[in-house]
């Protein structure tokens, strides 16, 4: 039998899934995770790279809930809205994952829900 722990942060508007995350065993995902702030506003409209340091600074505080961090993560899954973005996006990713070295993807998808988004990132941490 697996034991699951759910962890969801939101508020009402455009940015009402702000961040979800959930434990099952020693498994942790964190997904739905945009650069917002604690108010749910977007932090770096038009600079991807400013984006991406914000959404991995959420990644760790909702990995911290679960008594994790970021040195547990073991993959990431990258969502741009321009993939011609992805030098500045992944010199942020290798700022906080040098030594971790996570398996990583990133794709290019047509738009998110807030034309003000420009990166999304799901990380899988085992602890």
């Amino acid at each position: 039998m697996w034991k699951k722990q759910n962890i969801v942060r939101y508020q009402m508007g455009i940015n009402s899934w702000l961040l979800k995350g959930n434990q099952v065993d020693s498994t942790i995902y964190v997904a739905r995770t945009t650069a917002t702030d604690k108010s749910g506003k977007i932090v770096g409209k038009d600079d991807p790279y400013s984006q991406t340091v914000q959404i991995i600074k959420n990644i760790d505080e909702a990995l911290k809930n679960f008594g994790s961090g970021l040195s547990d993560v073991v993959r990431t899954r990258i969502f741009v809205s321009n993939i011609e973005n992805w030098e500045q996006i992944g010199k942020a990713h290798l700022e906080f994952f040098k030594d971790v070295k996570p398996v990583a993807t990133m794709v290019e998808i047509s738009r998110f829900i807030d034309p003000e988004i420009l990166v999304e990132i799901e990380a899988d941490a085992l602890i």
